[in-house]
């Protein structure tokens, strides 16, 4: 390197010791506004190259003083200029990462053991550096300082890739192939073995003690009885209320939608196992089987310790005559290998009107292969019990919604491979199941609902027989209902005159229900939304969706916004933040609705920002146009810094040079614990007829005493201006 560009260099790795050092020692004092936060975030993508070249350089350090390399100039100069690029770009990662550790969700022991490695290597790096041209600098300094500096730079990176891949990233293609102990269903827990796993493997990468992301740990139950900083996790009882629960059901593409877009989601049964959790009162030292036989969250736990049966079953009969199979078929009864070069059989009979007994016992020449049998809501008596019970293989039969009232099921005790029997929607009683159940000796599933049976007597069943599983959670009001997500909007929500709301639902048989008044929709006496109101001015709208059976989804608000004149040309007077250009001036004019979303490719592109100066827009009508209003799109977001404007002001005029005030407002300020949201604010004035208009917003100049960031100027969001 020149010897000018050395001496720059060095200025700035002693710039960079002074400038981390005032960042180490004021941190809890400096607040990173958000136009730098995406330089922080710039931190994972840039430390991987100093960590190579540091690495490289307290390797060649180490030898430095061999005989093979002490005389070699070239070796010097190389191995010392490495050490001063490498400081350099440690240091630049240093302060991205100091940048990034101030946004939320980078706390815990972890983050701070990175943190102080990280700058550690920084700091002994450029430490090792100045110590080169000292004239006490030796082998042993150097080999002594370039193994400690290995250590800690390596201890670093240890600590960076726990807090992005989780505790055991390295270690887990060892630990993740090795086969789990089967859990006894007899033992297991409903939080330990049931709810704790979802939270492992989608939720604790970035709620966890080392890295509490909106300071909520989701490892321990006393941490999530704790909550975090958005407050308590769930309402026992009350999933539709609970926190958990509506940042999981909230649109991926949301902000505080859980787990993060890009994250692996949720799957619909882990929803439905945390929503019956929170329902169930959250027990943390429940088991599965305390649960009422009837329980839903029981019946789907229970399925977490039935594995799958991957390899076909091996039967020990040969296989039915094919002629016979043949002529057995007919319009009211099917014959079909259970699966592809099986022996065993699956019957299946239809038509009350051509059933008869006979017809079970035509089937005795494959009484051997048949293992399914099904005679769903066929007038089955008892007495065909009999008939049945010589088809020594069977292993499933159905005979839900028969005659069958149960006096005579011990008949079918001498069925030995019997495993599931389906008695729903029968008359059999809670008497003769108890004593006659016993005999049955590999019997595994009895499904009982919509009998007479009552949840007491299926519970004592269960008690009896805990090897058996007796199902009825899957009956009308006993199953647990699923909630239904919000409404969608089916249209633009720009228009120039006149529009027709449309309201749409993914769930065929849903009705929705609105109001225009700010009030939630009900279920009764609020209007059923039929895609035919017709509107001429920009409204809100709040709507629901409802559905037999199901839980009514969360109130959806939909802003239709009118915009009657878009200018010919439009130009922006003073500049706009360097994050937040959007597609230049045209993005006040393109119908593209920005969203919450902050810091993300998508956001950015919607979203025009101003800080330090005003926002000036000058717009150009060829042909005059009678103006009575002006409306800008904003985003309210206190807790990013991110306020209305503290002043509007609309000029009007026929030329660019002389215009008159038309009009101004003084937006209301948020308070402290303001919602964030998304609101059209501007003023209104009597009509006038103009060719030029000139929009001035004033960014708020002091952010309140109250906020973090008191005493700062504002951010101000604009991405659609409306002229009426």
């Amino acid at each position: 390197m020149q010897k000018k560009l050395v001496n720059l260099a060095e200025q700035g790795l002693f710039a960079s010791v002074v400038f981390i050092l005032f960042l180490l020692v004021f941190e809890n004092k400096i607040a990173i506004p958000v136009w730098l936060q995406p330089f922080g975030r710039m931190h994972p993508l840039l430390l991987h190259f100093p960590i190579t070249l540091l690495l490289l350089a307290v390797l060649m350090e180490a030898f430095r003083f061999y005989k093979a390399y002490a005389a070699n100039e070239s070796y010097r100069i190389f191995s010392r200029n490495l050490l001063l690029v490498g400081s350099l770009l440690a240091a630049v990662t240093v302060i991205m990462g100091l940048f990034l550790s101030k946004e939320d969700g980078y706390t815990g022991s972890v983050v701070q053991w990175h943190k102080w490695t990280g700058a550690a290597t920084f700091f002994l790096a450029a430490l090792l550096y100045w110590a080169q041209q000292k004239r006490w600098y030796s082998r042993v300094v150097a080999q002594t300082g370039s193994v400690i500096l290995g250590v800690i730079l390596l201890s670093a990176g240890h600590y960076g890739a726990t807090i992005t891949h989780g505790a055991d990233f390295v270690l887990a293609p060892l630990t993740k192939n090795q086969t789990p102990e089967p859990v006894d269903i007899q033992q297991a827990l409903v939080f330990n073995d049931v709810i704790k796993p979802i939270f492992e493997q989608k939720c604790t990468s970035c709620h966890n003690p080392d890295k509490l992301k909106g300071a909520l740990a989701l490892n321990e139950p006393e941490a999530i009885q704790k909550g975090g900083k958005s407050g308590a996790l769930f309402v026992a009882g009350k999933p539709e209320i609970s926190l958990l629960l509506r940042r999981i059901h909230l649109p991926v593409e949301e902000k505080k939608h859980m787990p993060p877009s890009g994250k692996a989601q949720l799957t619909p049964t882990e929803i439905k196992l945390l929503a019956l959790w929170v329902k169930g009162r959250a027990e943390f030292n429940k088991k599965v089987v305390d649960l009422p036989a009837t329980d839903s969250l029981r019946i789907l736990a229970t399925t977490l310790f039935s594995p799958t049966e991957l390899t076909e079953p091996e039967f020990a009969f040969d296989a039915a005559d094919d002629e016979t199979i043949k002529e057995l078929n007919s319009d009211y009864r099917t014959i079909a290998p259970l699966s592809k070069n099986s022996p065993a059989l699956s019957v299946n009979l239809y038509n009350k009107a051509s059933y008869s007994p006979e017809k079970l016992q035509e089937l005795s020449p494959i009484k051997s292969q048949v293992v399914y049998l099904n005679l769903n809501k066929m007038p089955v008596h008892d007495a065909d019990l009999k008939h049945i019970s010589q088809f020594e293989n069977l292993q499933k039969l159905d005979i839900n919604f028969t005659d069958i009232t149960g006096k005579e099921l011990n008949q079918l005790a001498t069925l030995q491979h019997l495993e599931s029997l389906a008695l729903s929607g029968t008359q059999v009683k809670f008497a003769d199941l108890k004593n006659q159940i016993a005999t049955f000796k590999n019997l595994k599933t009895v499904a009982l609902w919509e009998t007479g049976l009552t949840d007491a007597e299926i519970n004592q069943l269960q008690k009896a027989y805990p090897r058996i599983q007796f199902i009825a959670g899957f009956n009308g009001d006993k199953s647990e209902p699923i909630r239904l997500n919000p409404p969608q909007l089916g249209n633009s929500a720009i228009f120039a005159t006149s529009t027709v709301v449309q309201l749409r639902h993914p769930v065929k048989g849903v009705v929705i229900r609105y109001t225009t008044d700010g009030t939630d929709p009900d279920s009764i006496n609020s209007p059923l939304m039929d895609n035919k109101m017709v509107i001429t001015g920009s409204k809100s709208i709040k709507a629901k969706a409802y559905k037999d059976g199901w839980i009514s989804s969360p109130v959806a608000t939909f802003d239709y916004y009118k915009n009657s004149y878009k200018p010919d040309s439009s130009t922006l007077l003073l500049p706009l933040s360097p994050v937040h250009q959007a597609e230049g001036v045209k993005s006040f004019f393109d119908h593209k609705l920005g969203t919450f979303n902050a810091n993300s490719p998508a956001w950015a592109n919607n979203w025009l920002g101003v800080r330090k100066n005003d926002l000036v827009l000058v717009s150009e009508f060829k042909k005059p146009v009678s103006i009575t209003s002006v409306e800008l799109r904003t985003m309210i977001e206190p807790e990013t810094s991110i306020f209305p404007p503290s002043l509007i002001e609309v000029w009007g005029g026929n030329s660019r040079d002389q215009m008159q005030l038309l009009g101004t407002a003084h937006p209301a300020m948020p308070i402290k614990g303001s919602s964030p949201v998304l609101k059209a604010i501007g003023c209104t004035f009597k009509p006038h007829t103009v060719s030029y208009i000139k929009i001035i917003a004033k960014p708020l100049a002091q952010i309140p005493e109250w906020h973090s960031n008191k005493g700062n100027k504002a951010l101000l969001l604009v991405d659609e201006i409306f002229i009426n």
